[in-house]
């Protein structure tokens, strides 16, 4: 059993209640799951999460997030939140392009 699995037993009410904002603020709705994540990997640039921007690099890719899309929402980080957020912009490119697999903080 994992960090995280231990943790959900352990107190199921609030990771249960997280795991279901997570479920419903990442689906389909007037704004398109890519989008939606598209947007919280800006913020997790923003807010310094490298487990976050990991995780949610990886799950625009796998909602056909293209490229071209992830460069301009890190630009958007990037502008919002000017020099340390490029910084972290930038090695989300860089571990996004790598191989590793660092987890989320979010799983």
């Amino acid at each position: 059993m994992d960090e995280f699995e231990r943790w959900r037993k352990e107190f199921p009410e609030v990771s249960g209640a997280v795991v279901r904002m997570r479920n419903k603020a990442f689906s389909d709705g007037s704004i398109p799951a890519k989008y939606k994540v598209l947007a919280a990997l800006a913020i997790s640039v923003v807010e310094k999460c490298k487990p976050c921007t990991r995780s949610y690099y990886q799950k625009a890719v796998e909602m056909g997030a293209t490229k071209d899309e992830i460069k301009e929402i890190l630009e958007v980080a990037i502008t919002m939140g000017a020099c340390i957020a490029e910084t972290w912009a930038r090695e989300v490119w860089q571990d996004g392009r790598s191989e590793d697999d660092g987890g989320s903080c979010c799983e």
